[in-house]
């Protein structure tokens, strides 16, 4: 294990880790927030920092099998929700790239 980089965020309106705070992402990346996650309401994002990638799996979701991988907080390493890798349904290739963050385990700072 070597020297830990972590990127600070410089946006009004930043997500972070609920854990330790650590920047995830900045409001101007959010698509949308009519998504659901594990532990209830998520949000979907175009980029997120300070994270690391799980392993690839297929996941059945509401909208169908998708690959994902899981993302954890580069600090604490608490799973924050994950990306899509690949999605199989047509209507969903949107998604590909994509990371979802549940509204659970990140919080809000800056001036909302």
């Amino acid at each position: 294990m070597g020297i830990l980089f972590k990127q600070y965020l410089s946006g009004d309106k930043i997500y972070t880790c609920s854990q330790c705070k650590t920047h995830c992402t900045e409001h101007t990346q959010l698509i949308s927030k009519a998504f659901q996650g594990r532990h209830g309401r998520a949000y979907l994002f175009s980029e997120v920092v300070n994270v690391t990638l799980g392993p690839r799996e297929d996941r059945m979701l509401i909208t169908g099998l998708h690959t994902v991988v899981d993302i954890h907080c580069i600090t604490c390493n608490s799973v924050l929700g994950w990306k899509y890798e690949v999605a199989y349904e047509e209507s969903q290739k949107y998604k590909e790239g994509k990371f979802i963050l549940e509204k659970a385990k990140v919080m809000k700072e800056g001036s909302w």
